[in-house]
């Protein structure tokens, strides 16, 4: 609900406004303006009625919210969220886009994880992905090397400057996760997960939150406002492919619409993962400047310095040279879009 205050409306009127609010368990943000004061308030609307709170001295209006994700929307903030990084690095609004790079999985040879870093470092990209709690579908697949693999990630980002991206399975996990890496992710598999999302929501880095396989964009927005009602606004949505009735030439499909459909409706940064979204290798590179062309703000690739040998997803990941080759060419399309981005920015002011 949005409660907006009359212009006379007293401290002591607005307080008690709070106060009932606060006493049906509901979440309250004071927004004071010039003129009027609005109160933003999220919670079990059956809990009690908006007549009960029109009824409150200095109320003028109780305004029922449409889209339930009233956090991640346009409606409460118009502008985009920019998220920045202590090293300078933003992602968001009409920022440069974002890459977020590295292997499926960190396996136990930190000098291949250091090849991929370094070229990524060269290229230009801003962050080094790697699974160290991995999600497989089969037990008998590998489930990685949970902290020792968090310690090459770490001593990779150490020599390189990269800032980190690991995915979180269980909040058990997440303390140890976040002495470690600076991003951590919610996997597609995990985006329903409530308790995981409540216990990002709690801790004190960004998320990059992954679309569910068969989630619909609304469903997307609200596992987000999930994290974003307990604490945690800074939420990096991520395309990665819904699945399809059709799986013959791609492992997924990868829903670029999304991007723009999120844009309208969300302030929040969104990149895409063609790696996932498409599960072939060839096709990454077409689907990360789609992507980029729709107005992604980053995106996460795969690279393996031996993707043959890899202990998971080698199919879908880029061998370093032909990484190198398709960032050289990303990478002059990216300047031309960052400087059309500056110029309608300057027309606009």
């Amino acid at each position: 609900m949005i409660i907006v205050m009359e212009k006379s409306a007293s401290k002591e009127n607005i307080k008690r406004v709070v106060e009932v609010l606060t006493e049906h368990e509901f979440r309250v943000i004071v927004n004071q303006g010039e003129i009027y004061t609005v109160i933003d308030a999220f919670g079990d609307k059956t809990s009690i009625t908006p007549g009960r709170i029109s009824a409150l001295d200095g109320v003028k209006e109780v305004k029922i919210i449409r889209e339930p994700f009233r956090l991640a929307s346009r409606d409460r903030k118009s502008e985009d969220t920019v998220i920045e990084f202590e090293n300078g690095v933003k992602i968001g609004g009409a920022c440069k886009p974002v890459m977020i790079v590295g292997p499926c999985s960190v396996e136990n040879d930190y000098d291949g994880l250091k090849q991929v870093a370094f070229a990524a470092k060269k290229l230009g990209c801003e962050f080094l992905r790697g699974g160290a709690f991995k999600p497989r579908t089969s037990p008998y697949d590998f489930q990685g090397y949970e902290e020792k693999a968090l310690k090459y990630l770490k001593r990779a980002s150490d020599e390189t400057g990269l800032l980190t991206v690991t995915e979180v399975m269980d909040s058990a996990d997440l303390d140890l996760i976040c002495s470690y890496v600076d991003v951590v992710q919610i996997g597609a598999r995990n985006m329903q997960n409530f308790k995981l999302l409540k216990a990002v929501g709690k801790c004190n880095k960004p998320v990059i939150l992954k679309r569910g396989l068969a989630s619909t964009i609304r469903e997307f927005l609200l596992a987000a406002e999930h994290i974003m009602y307990n604490g945690n606004e800074r939420v990096i949505l991520c395309e990665r492919g819904i699945r399809s009735f059709d799986s013959t030439f791609t492992r997924n499909v990868m829903d670029i619409a999304s991007i723009p459909v999120i844009k309208k409706y969300s302030h929040l940064p969104i990149i895409v993962d063609p790696s996932h979204g498409t599960g072939q290798r060839y096709l990454i590179e077409p689907l990360t400047k789609a992507g980029l062309i729709v107005g992604a703000d980053g995106v996460m690739i795969e690279v393996h310095h031996d993707p043959e040998n890899a202990l998971s997803d080698g199919k879908q990941s880029l061998p370093i040279p032909v990484f190198i080759d398709m960032m050289n060419r990303v990478n002059k399309m990216i300047e031309h879009l960052h400087y059309e981005k500056k110029c309608l920015s300057a027309d606009v002011d």
